[in-house]
């Protein structure tokens, strides 16, 4: 199990409460437990917000909640679930140290609105924290009368911390096409304010990469399944809800992010969404930020998914602020020496050939391209001013996560998507044991593994055997 610290360095990277960046770990150890166990993992397929932050998007609201499609109907069944639980519970003390107590697992089995069963449990956990008190818990929420259009897609779980399987977690998913119809319904359906956001996040993030045809038949499928018609905006504007949408905005997603965008600035794209969606409005296609004046290495790219990059500015606030078209207050020291405050529109992190990250940002008032150097940047407040983008935002561009396959099987019937682990006494004894972290020179670029998270780098030659002057590193990412 990870330790409070680096709970308090992901608390501090993301700018969230410490307690919501550990749910999110305990979240992931759990994924890996049901994904692993020999009847759940092949028959539940992981959907909702909580499935987009851990399978697609690089960085997200964090959602609370575990939802399932059940393909097996008697698997809502609250004898079975908690026996399949305190399995899953066992695996996961075995593996990471983080206690579920069978006794506070449970499973309560109803009839939902539509007539049909469906299941909301809750999870007790003790996690790196260890608060005293009650101890926090996961919902869990099962049905089986979603109709699946179509197939479950195989993702990796993304779990940024430096307990992470060598050989990853992954999980079956609802593919993009059918949780972008999925949302579509829901809003329609419901009209929340996660719904919104959702939708407006999956029509930002690649979508004219996949089929318009294909959601749009997978919507009619889904809707024509709940009964109700395909929507359009002035279906959802004149619904009952619609004025609660807006006041239950900040109450119900404020606690989930860093700085919870504008209400309006979400609501104002929907019929950009119905446009592209009905009418094959092409969506606009900016253009990626010219490079300014340094040589920019151009095999380098930002690591896909959140993590947490030990530089002093939280990169990952900046990356939220880019992925919610908000602008960042920048508290900068130029090459004179001079502190300077500034409001920019985040787009590109880039790095030069010498070995310096540069933000590509513009100056929002004056609309000036500007370049960053990220060891300059003093500090980082996301604010609730938005922009429209000029560019394209790279920092939320992430590529396609093939799961590894899952191979072993633990004595309780879980399957192992990871290597074993060594026993709590010789975790302790062992000196390889626990967290490396690998750092980058900033200068030749050569990679050095360490135990210590400190940046400073010793003595040493560059690729080709010469001294080297670099003493700064770059963090890159962490092994177990």
């Amino acid at each position: 199990m990870i330790n409070r610290q680096e709970i308090s360095d992901f608390s501090r990277e993301f700018g969230l409460a410490a307690n919501v960046v550990e749910k999110d770990y305990v979240l992931g150890w759990l994924l890996a437990g049901i994904s692993g166990h020999s009847e759940l993992g092949s028959s539940w397929i992981f959907k909702g917000g909580t499935c987009l932050k851990k399978c697609y998007f690089e960085t997200y609201r964090f959602s609370e909640d575990l939802d399932f499609t059940v393909v097996q109907s008697d698997h809502q069944d609250e004898a079975f679930l908690v026996e399949a639980f305190k399995q899953i519970a066992d695996w996961v003390y075995d593996a990471s140290g983080i206690e579920i107590p069978h006794e506070l697992i449970r499973f309560d089995v109803y009839t939902n609105p539509r007539g049909k069963i469906s299941v909301q449990g809750r999870i007790g956990y003790r996690g790196p924290l260890r608060p005293g008190g009650d101890l926090p818990r996961v919902k869990l929420d099962l049905t089986d009368d979603e109709v699946l259009v179509l197939n479950p897609s195989s993702r990796e779980v993304h779990h940024p911390y430096t307990d992470r399987p060598d050989g990853g977690v992954s999980a079956q998913c609802y593919s993009f096409e059918e949780v972008f119809a999925e949302k579509v319904r829901a809003l329609a359906e419901r009209l929340r304010p996660r719904d919104l956001y959702d939708v407006i996040h999956l029509f930002r993030h690649d979508s004219t990469k996949h089929s318009r045809k294909l959601i749009l038949s997978t919507l009619e499928k889904k809707c024509a399944f709940k009964s109700i018609p395909v929507p359009t905006l002035e279906f959802l504007a004149d619904k009952p809800e619609r004025a609660e949408l807006e006041t239950e905005w900040e109450n119900m997603l404020g606690h989930q992010v860093p700085v919870l965008p504008p209400f309006g600035q979400f609501w104002q794209e929907l019929p950009q969404i119905f446009d592209w969606l009905y009418r094959t409005i092409v969506k606009p296609a900016p253009s990626a930020m010219p490079a300014m004046g340094r040589a920019v290495d151009v095999s380098w790219h930002p690591p896909a998914m959140a993590q947490a990059w030990h530089t002093s500015a939280p990169l990952e606030l900046i990356r939220y602020a880019a992925v919610n078209r908000l602008c960042v207050q920048l508290n900068y020291t130029d090459a004179k020496g001079m502190q300077k405050n500034q409001v920019i529109e985040p787009y590109s992190l880039r790095r030069t050939k010498d070995g310096n990250l540069l933000l590509y940002a513009v100056k929002h008032e004056s609309g000036e391209d500007r370049a960053y150097r990220v060891d300059r940047i003093r500090n980082v407040e996301v604010t609730k001013i938005s922009f429209t983008s000029r560019y394209v935002v790279e920092l939320t561009t992430s590529g396609i996560i093939s799961a590894p396959p899952i191979a072993r099987r633990s004595k309780s019937g879980i399957a192992l998507p990871i290597r074993t682990f060594a026993s709590k006494k010789s975790r302790r004894t062992s000196s390889s044991y626990g967290p490396k972290y690998v750092f980058e020179c900033t200068l030749c670029g050569k990679r050095f593994t360490r135990k210590s998270s400190a940046p400073t780098l010793r003595a040493h030659k560059d690729k080709q055997g010469y001294p080297c002057p670099g003493r700064t590193g770059i963090y890159v990412t962490m092994k177990y």
